[in-house]
């Protein structure tokens, strides 16, 4: 694993570091080691077990979290990386309503679709082609940027994101 989760002081997830950062913020005592990987990173005179999630030891105070943002990657990792019209393998995103008829590119909008459906619907409705959807589109919760941003989560990640919902995008 080459990152690291960093909590708050209050063990809220702040964001995803390199483990060098994480290593570096460690040694400079800014922040203490909660879970340790396997690995070891080694110097002339120490080893420092690698760290995987690590937590500040002082507060930061977030005055606002903003929408993730809109796009590919995020919309694929919403929806699992499957078609929300028939379940297949995903390759394109879709929106809804289509934009030729109004329809915004936000969240609520835009689904992961697999190239027969999404040419079956060009730029038609769901019910002038007899689509439906699997799963009524919305904005991912507000940790689900962890997931996009590294892919996938750590086992030793998963307590603190349970509480904020973060796994159930």
């Amino acid at each position: 694993m080459s990152k690291a989760l960093v909590l708050n002081a209050s063990y809220e997830p702040l964001c995803v570091v390199s483990v060098r950062r994480a290593v570096v913020l460690v040694l400079k005592e800014k922040a203490e080691v909660l879970h340790t990987s396997d690995r070891v990173l080694h110097s002339e005179r120490a080893a420092i077990p690698v760290p995987s999630v690590i937590r500040l030891t002082y507060f930061v105070k977030v005055p606002f979290r903003a929408r993730a943002a809109l796009n590919r990657r995020a919309v694929f990792a919403r929806d699992g990386g499957r078609c929300q019209y028939c379940g297949a393998t995903a390759e394109n995103i879709d929106h809804v309503i289509p934009r030729s008829r109004g329809g915004q590119h936000v969240w609520e909008n835009v689904v992961a679709a697999c190239r027969p459906c999404n040419t079956r619907k060009e730029d038609r409705s769901l019910t002038e082609v007899g689509l439906v959807l699997r799963r009524r589109p919305t904005a991912p919760k507000e940790l689900t940027w962890i997931i996009v941003a590294v892919g996938t989560v750590h086992p030793h990640w998963e307590p603190y994101l349970q509480g904020a919902d973060a796994l159930s995008a």
